[in-house]
């Protein structure tokens, strides 16, 4: 009976990953958020419900959805990355510098992937075979790549030119291109957490790794691929974000990026400390996030004051996670 409790419990974690990924379900309260801000929005900016204005905000929470999309995955199974935002930042860097210097737009964006990959891999490998914390790792590795972005760079802005200008400003019936790879992104992601061993494995890894390892589940070499997928969707955020903006500059944050995207994760009722977490819960917040940031712009509220309210969110959020893990 002892011996088959570990089974038992990797069970429970793997039947929770099942239910269907588009239920809103437990998600209530924060589509309630999200409707009151719209109103108020609404009443105090005649240029919120605007379909321009609508679209704006789409393309831009589509980079942060990206990241955080693989970042709920990662913290789904106890993980976390904080050098997500700065790793977006180097492949852009280096897409933009292939490009500039003549290389294919698609080769350059190949390499720009396989480079994030890379470094997601070697975060995953640390991580694993070292015992090191993932946050003192991925924080050295965000300091290591802040500096790289910048000798790439060689601190100046490299303009991409046009070659990915359709795909960050362009749009189909509407919808940005941008917002469908962030969608596809989430799709993706969603189904395989609900619908695949590797992303049940992912809950039983995060809800106790130890009984994890007893049932079975090859804990080192998913966690491994789970930090190698992280880095491959900060690729392609940052390949996203060269396309928006059609030049890598030394300017852009990484930090930023990073703080955003825990935020979205962390508001969308991911657990801080793994098991538990969704891909719509994930989108919502991405969502709230981007609405919170547009209201207070079209409101004239200064850049600083923004980013205490991205704070303050994120705080509530992480102290409202703490109080229903404890009940």
């Amino acid at each position: 009976m002892t011996e088959l409790q570990p089974l038992t419990s990797a069970t429970v974690l793997a039947r929770r990953a099942t239910r269907p990924w588009w239920m809103l379900g437990g998600h209530a309260g924060l589509i309630a958020v999200l409707l009151v801000l719209v109103v108020v929005t609404t009443f105090g900016s005649d240029a919120f419900l605007t379909a321009n204005n609508l679209v704006n905000v789409l393309r831009q929470v589509s980079v942060i959805a990206v990241i955080a999309a693989g970042l709920t995955v990662l913290m789904i199974a106890g993980g976390i990355d904080f050098s997500m935002g700065s790793n977006a930042v180097v492949t852009m860097a280096l897409v933009a510098q292939l490009i500039a210097g003549g290389a294919d737009t698609g080769m350059a964006i190949i390499v720009g992937l396989v480079a994030a990959s890379a470094i997601g891999l070697v975060n995953g490998l640390v991580i694993t075979f070292t015992s090191v914390a993932p946050f003192v790792a991925t924080l050295a590795t965000a300091t290591l790549l802040d500096g790289l972005a910048l000798f790439i760079l060689n601190g100046m802005s490299v303009s991409a030119g046009e070659a990915l200008y359709t795909f960050g400003n362009g749009a189909v019936l509407g919808v940005p291109y941008l917002l469908i790879a962030a969608a596809a992104v989430c799709v993706v992601l969603g189904l395989t957490l609900r619908y695949t061993s590797f992303g049940r494995n992912a809950f039983a890894i995060g809800g106790n790794e130890d009984v994890a390892r007893l049932s079975g589940i090859a804990v080192a070499r998913t966690k491994v691929l789970l930090y190698t997928l992280m880095g491959a969707l900060a690729g392609l955020a940052g390949v996203m974000m060269l396309a928006r903006l059609a030049a890598a500059s030394p300017g852009v944050a990484g930090l930023t990026i990073e703080l955003q995207a825990v935020a979205a994760v962390v508001i969308g009722g991911t657990a801080l400390a793994g098991g538990k977490g969704t891909m719509i819960g994930t989108a919502l917040g991405v969502l709230l996030l981007g609405i919170v940031a547009n209201a207070l712009n079209l409101l004239g509220v200064s850049s600083y004051l923004q980013q205490m309210a991205v704070g303050t969110v994120l705080l509530i959020a992480a102290v409202a996670n703490a109080w229903q893990r404890r009940r």
